[in-house]
């Protein structure tokens, strides 16, 4: 089973999802080993690795095999940027930050790294990524055209464009710790103007903001700095989406 049907199977049986972020540069790969085996317990469903900093070479190598050697789940490249690439991993997200003010970041580093990741033999997942205010780093570093909060409008047009260009998924990011999530009036129309799975990350601080996001159409969502900050809400807010996407499936 590839990790695309995995996801799709999944989503089929619970409704909605959890995966977590972890990012090498935040701690050593044994660390980060350890802490996927926790998060697999914990129930999450996936593991992303990569950060907006961009984190390669041999700490993102390392990093993906001691989380493969501590969990079962399936582990997914996230890159930051061209280097974030690593055979070890089961699949990447071969992203186009889609509203982005510089082509590299849309198709020019896609096009850069095309053939490294072809020769990986990694499952190649395509992804539109679209950056909400206020963005954080990522909206910093990938020069992000940032979509209002209160223009919802604009960010189903770019979602819509994904699913037509033949993305598989489409992620509507706030920022790694923004101290605003993503509108759920945004999450409701962008999730009624595709029918490709919709991820949400970005500044989720607890259980019931991540159960908002799921009610509000998010198929799947993503934690990260929470592991790092809070992580006895952790547990609770996999509950919760979990919750959430069950109790979507009863209607």
């Amino acid at each position: 089973m590839s990790t695309l049907e995995y996801i799709e199977r999944k989503l089929s049986e619970d409704g909605a999802l959890h995966f977590s972020l972890i990012d090498p540069e935040k701690q050593d790969p044994e660390k980060a080993g350890e802490i996927a085996s926790k998060l697999e317990e914990m129930g999450t469903d996936l593991v992303m690795v990569g950060g907006s900093t961009g984190a390669f070479g041999t700490l993102l190598d390392e990093t993906v095999k001691e989380i493969k050697r501590s969990c079962s789940l399936p582990v997914v490249l996230f890159p930051g940027g061209i280097g974030g690439v690593s055979k070890y991993a089961d699949a990447i997200f071969f992203m186009s930050l889609l509203n982005s003010r510089n082509p590299h970041y849309i198709t020019g580093a896609q096009a850069q790294a095309s053939f490294l990741v072809m020769k990986s033999g990694l499952e190649v997942i395509p992804m539109g990524y679209v950056v909400i205010e206020p963005g954080g780093a990522v909206g910093f570093f990938g020069e992000a055209n940032l979509i209002p909060r209160d223009k919802p409008e604009i960010a189903c047009s770019y979602a819509l464009a994904a699913q037509l260009m033949g993305m598989k998924l489409v992620y509507l990011e706030a920022g790694s710790g923004a101290r605003e999530s993503v509108p759920n009036e945004m999450i409701y129309l962008v999730k009624k103007s595709i029918n490709i799975p919709l991820i949400v990350g970005g500044g989720i601080r607890n259980p019931s903001e991540a159960k908002e996001k799921v009610l509000a159409g998010a198929d799947i969502v993503v934690t990260g700095t929470m592991l790092e900050r809070k992580p006895e809400l952790l547990r609770e807010t996999i509950t919760s989406v979990k919750t959430a996407g069950l109790s979507k499936l009863v209607k």
